[in-house]
């Protein structure tokens, strides 16, 4: 199943009480909390019929990086981490892909040979060059901005044009982010636990 509708109901431009609220209740830090909170809000605004949930976007932003802290990272005010979030070498090797860099991407991630993930939600640099947001409105959209990834994530998730708070469609789109069920069951999961900790705690439902 999918999580519930939506997840709990962001206030209007992400209110920094409810911000600071659901993060305690959450363990999700603040900074990243509101780049979910806030990419809710703008999808909701561009694609009414997607609903995508803010619980789904940090349960994405949960597993692919510890929302901006992996391996030992920070976000700073402005939803970047204090050190880059590079995924491994996708050179073919058991278990991944082979993909080959080109000099856009090696912008990216330093590697002239091999592609690799970049930033909190782990796009890759294609994929990137595509769905790439500006979420904050500093005029940049950067893979490495939370801000900036939350919303690029958020419009991929909502792509086909589906109503996500459907179980078929919500899982399609979890499954397009990462080619595996495994990761979808981890999703759910996280997602729902997110509902569950806000609506507790008077998040919202």
């Amino acid at each position: 199943a999918a999580p519930a509708p939506a997840g709990p109901v962001v206030p209007a431009r992400a209110a920094a009480a409810w911000v600071a609220s659901t993060s305690a209740a959450t363990g999700i830090g603040p900074v990243a909390m509101r780049a979910y909170a806030n990419a809710t809000l703008a999808l909701a605004a561009e694609q009414p019929a997607c609903r995508v949930g803010w619980t789904t976007l940090a349960s994405i932003g949960a597993t692919e990086s510890g929302h901006g802290t992996h391996g030992g990272a920070v976000l700073d005010d402005d939803g970047r981490p204090s050190l880059p979030i590079i995924g491994p070498a996708l050179d073919g090797r058991p278990g991944f892909a082979a993909i080959p860099a080109d000099p856009d991407a090696t912008a990216w991630h330093g590697d002239p040979v091999w592609d690799h993930a970049v930033g909190p939600l782990q796009f890759l640099p294609s994929t990137w060059r595509r769905w790439g947001a500006d979420g904050d409105g500093d005029q940049v959209a950067d893979p490495n901005d939370l801000d900036d990834a939350a919303l690029a994530a958020g419009r991929y998730l909502c792509a086909a044009g589906t109503d996500l708070t459907a179980a078929p469609a919500w899982q399609a789109a979890v499954l397009s982010y990462n080619h595996s069920h495994e990761y979808v069951a981890a999703i759910l999961a996280s997602a729902n636990g997110y509902a569950a900790a806000s609506q507790a705690s008077g998040g919202g439902a």
